[in-house]
């Protein structure tokens, strides 16, 4: 079973080329992120993805995380690896050093989350959910609460987590039951949450739960909706723990998917929790935590994609069947071409969605720190365009990728000991989680486009139109060729968001039918024009960089070109015209 190896040239690649990173390392207050900083941040993590989560990813999915009398236990060595992720001061990388952290940019940050998911995605969900509810009680947590719970959360020396979904409430939280009753300087909290990741566990000795629930007086629906910080042990005076509290776990899932990562069902039976920012405004906090989260999904789809993909590729090399079809004897696999053809999916879809995930990255570090203000807004606006993007497609193509690296491997893809079946078993939540496709994608319509009459994605088609002129200048064949694809694209989505904005308002019916293809034609176009931007660049670069590197990155891109943004046109005419049938069978009929 071959192990996982960071594709750290790509990512570098990706980050100077694509995401600007010495521009964003010139950004007030990042100014700790010099070239040779962020190499020695990259090769480190690359050697703790390799050496220490990897080899834990098959066996702590055949162990399994184990729950007993409400007390959980992570398979054998993750308890060990969390010990020597915080040991290494990992978790602190993008915390702001006023919290004890190093205060990187998440360009940074997020080629080193892509590894530890690659590595092993059931370890690494507890430290991004840790992160994001860090992040929700730095912006909106009293000073109090900050100083009690963010030191030891950035260290890691606890953990964090989000209570969400109740059994009647799923993704419509203004289902919510969970009820917080007032009590001098706190409250009481009681009510059931399910499907908490890392809800109980035995990394730390505490776990901040960030809890949603309604107060005796709130009004019906989302805007009755609070948020609270429930320990699971109660913080003393002086910092040490108290008394446990009553947040146990009843149980834990048996899932398709991430064995080793617990996720729990959790009860509060009177248990004490503080309010964080002011009452009724819970589900604004917890979106903060949330488009964080929905960000790191994106991440899984390209990390899982990538890990499948190198998975596919050893296999291929080493695997000999059949003869070659243009003469000759028996060849490894990866001779014949369509086996070609699917690695060839897998490694554009790939690079497509990390240097989206990463441009996007990039964008939170100036729209947080840009001493210009339109520069910081327009920069959010491109953020808040492209999360149900990189959320959606990202996640989606992980699947595709991962259930092309099971059809590689033919029949020994579907047997458990070659590793390819656990990529597309974990692969599988993360549409799922945090909203699935369907939401993000009516995210990306009623909010990003419908709401504003398309004018941030209509920015981002002009900027595209510029960015041809680039292209223009291109003698290359191959580069002539990816921009008449993306043309086309471009205009696909142009066309697209005409009739989103122009309907929204008369045929709601329609227009959210065709929502999930029209989130797959922006995923596919905007990983188009980085694949576009990674062949220009890497044909300036050719005479100077590695000729082979640069050579491949023309070649793919022409691939992703040639196969997966032709599909633009289609994805156009399924949004335009596409709605009727949808709706069209009676219920009674189906």
């Amino acid at each position: 079973m071959s192990g996982y190896v960071a594709p750290l040239k790509d990512m570098k690649f990706v980050m100077r080329e694509l995401a600007g990173l010495a521009d964003v390392t010139r950004l007030p207050g990042f100014g700790e992120a010099t070239p040779d900083t962020v190499d020695a941040i990259l090769e480190e993590a690359a050697k703790f993805a390799s050496g220490m989560l990897d080899p834990l990813n098959h066996t702590g999915d055949e162990e399994g995380a184990q729950c007993k009398d409400g007390a959980v236990t992570t398979p054998k060595g993750f308890k060990e690896a969390y010990r020597a992720y915080v040991d290494g001061g990992w978790g602190a990388l993008p915390v702001s050093a006023e919290l004890g952290g190093q205060g990187l940019p998440r360009i940074v940050a997020t080629p080193v989350e892509e590894m530890w998911c690659s590595g092993n995605m059931s370890f690494s969900l507890c430290p991004m959910l840790t992160q994001g509810a860090l992040h929700a009680i730095e912006l909106c947590g009293s000073e109090h609460l900050r100083n009690t719970f963010l030191p030891r959360m950035a260290s890691g020396e606890w953990t964090g987590t989000m209570n969400l979904t109740e059994p009647q409430a799923g993704s419509d939280l203004a289902l919510v039951k969970t009820r917080a009753a007032p009590e001098g300087d706190h409250y009481r909290v009681t009510g059931q949450k399910i499907f908490i990741t890392y809800g109980e566990h035995d990394f730390t000795d505490n776990i901040v739960h960030l809890v949603l629930a309604r107060t005796p007086d709130a009004p019906e629906g989302v805007k009755g909706i609070s948020l609270f910080i429930v320990p699971k042990f109660l913080v003393n005076a002086d910092g040490s723990l108290g008394q446990r509290n009553e947040a146990r776990c009843a149980s834990i899932e048996h899932k398709l998917g991430i064995h080793a990562s617990p996720t729990a069902v959790m009860v509060f039976e009177n248990a004490l929790g503080y309010l964080v920012g002011e009452e009724n405004k819970g589900l604004a906090y917890m979106f903060i935590m949330m488009n964080a989260a929905r960000f790191a999904v994106g991440l899984e789809g390209v990390s899982i994609a990538e890990r499948a993909f190198q998975r596919a590729l050893a296999y291929a090399k080493e695997r000999v069947q059949g003869r070659d079809l243009a003469g000759g004897g028996p060849v490894p696999i990866i001779r014949h071409p369509d086996v070609r053809r699917m690695l060839m999916l897998m490694k554009s879809q790939t690079e497509a969605m990390r240097a989206l995930a990463y441009a996007v990255a990039a964008a939170l570090d100036v729209a947080a720190r840009h001493p210009d203000k339109k520069l910081r807004e327009q920069n959010q606006a491109f953020v808040d365009l492209m999360i149900p993007v990189v959320k959606g497609w990202c996640t989606e193509t992980g699947i595709d990728v991962a259930s092309l690296g099971v059809q590689v491997h033919g029949g020994m893809g579907f047997i458990e000991e070659t590793g390819a079946a656990q990529h597309l078993r974990d692969a599988r939540i993360t549409t799922i989680y945090e909203g699935t496709t369907g939401i993000q994608a009516n995210d990306l319509v009623g909010r990003k486009i419908a709401r504003e009459g398309g004018a941030t994605a209509k920015a981002w088609l002009s900027h595209l139109k510029e960015f041809d002129a680039d292209l223009a200048k291109s003698a290359n064949a191959d580069i002539r060729v990816i921009r008449a694809a993306l043309a086309a694209g471009a205009q696909a989505v142009g066309e697209s968001v005409d009739y989103l904005v122009a309907n929204a308002g008369k045929d709601v019916l329609a227009t959210f039918a065709g929502a999930v293809p029209f989130l797959k034609l922006m995923g596919i176009v905007a990983g188009g024009w980085q694949m576009a931007r990674a062949a220009l660049a890497a044909e300036k670069i050719l005479g100077a960089g590695d000729q082979a590197f640069c050579e491949a990155k023309i070649a793919t891109a022409r691939f992703y070109a040639d196969q997966v943004l032709v599909q633009a046109p289609g994805l156009r005419d399924t949004v335009v015209k596409g709605a009727h049938a949808v709706m069209a069978v009676p219920e009674d009929a189906m």
